[in-house]
């Protein structure tokens, strides 16, 4: 559900970065506030497990249409809302500059429509009161199912609003939304599936990793933290590097609406603020379209899965760093 920069106008990109730095300022404030140094490491094997999961596209039967994984909902339900929300911008900041999935201009809203529901409203509102009275393999699996669809289609209403907000005439709010969202509900319900599938593993490994686990769900999993934590790890590279190579090849849920509207899957826009966003990202983005440049070769795939995970790990990671984040309590 990337917006690409002909969806949104300058007036609405510039707001919506406004917003999404605003959300992300108080993330950071808050997760400066928190000890547990356990998040740094999770919070770069799990940005690399998304970034990883959202190259595989699966198809939706019957429509011509494919989706992936936001990640939001899986994120905050591991980290928390804060981390949760801070790991997005991570994985979305890569895809936009190094793979240019995403126009950069639109990144502000890519964030919020894809982010922000997930973490804050998945985490908050859904996932936090659905476990307070603790833990259980049914609970998760729920929370998990009504989380995705619930987010994605709130992300995928703000995308058809800041269209309408742009002036987009080419995607007529009513017959956008009711193009979308129908999709998108589909798409929300698999991204639940896989998001309680590794919840669920995570829940069965180390049960005190999960967000809002309580004292007495805090005890000893099957595995060791670093065995688990390898083993989401590799599960990231094997997805990004092989995984990625069978995924669909149908446009995605944002893809397949605008060209069910207009007869094609891109818009384009003219003016001196989309082309000089075109021009930075040309420049930054050494494996557009997660291949080599004029190659259509399947290496560029694997490449790409691999060496974006591990780009991701290295921001996420450096991030906590740069901004002290998860510092330990001082001895009294």
């Amino acid at each position: 559900m990337h917006m690409a920069d002909a969806l949104v106008a300058p007036a609405v990109a510039g707001t919506m970065y406004v917003c999404s730095a605003a959300a992300a300022a108080y993330s950071v404030k808050k997760v400066r506030l928190e000890t547990d140094t356990k998040k740094v490491p999770l919070m770069g094997v799990m940005g690399a497990f998304v970034f990883a999961t959202q190259m595989i596209n699966f198809t939706i039967p019957g429509t011509g249409s494919s989706g992936h994984l936001c990640g939001g909902m899986l994120l905050s339900a591991l980290l928390g809302p804060y981390a949760g929300f801070l790991t997005m911008i991570g994985v979305l900041l890569i895809q936009c500059l190094l793979f240019a999935d995403g126009g950069l201009l639109a990144l502000g809203c890519n964030i919020w429509n894809m982010a922000f529901y997930g973490c804050f409203v998945g985490a908050l509102l859904i996932w936090r009161p659905m476990m307070k009275k603790g833990m259980s393999r049914a609970k998760i699996i729920a929370a998990s199912i009504l989380g995705c669809v619930l987010t994605l289609q709130l992300g995928a209403f703000s995308v058809t609003l800041e269209t309408m907000a742009s002036g987009v005439t080419e995607l007529p709010f009513a017959t956008f939304v009711a193009t979308m969202q129908p999709i998108h509900l589909a798409i929300g319900f698999v991204e639940g599936l896989i998001t309680a599938a590794v919840l669920v593993f995570v829940h069965e490994a180390r049960p005190e990793l999960l967000f809002g686990a309580s004292r007495a769900e805090q005890k000893e999993g099957r595995f060791s933290f670093k065995k688990t934590l390898g083993i989401l790890a590799v599960a990231a590279a094997l997805i990004g590097g092989l995984l990625s190579l069978v995924a669909s090849s149908f446009p995605d849920g944002l893809e397949w609406s605008i060209e069910r509207i207009t007869g094609s899957t891109e818009l384009a826009a003219e003016g001196g603020v989309y082309q000089a966003a075109g021009s930075v990202q040309k420049f930054t983005s050494l494996l557009p379209d997660y291949a080599f440049k004029g190659s259509e070769s399947e290496l560029g795939t694997t490449f790409s899965g691999i060496v974006g995970c591990l780009v991701v790990v290295a921001v996420c990671v450096g991030a906590c760093y740069l901004f002290k984040f998860f510092r330990k309590k001082k001895a009294a």
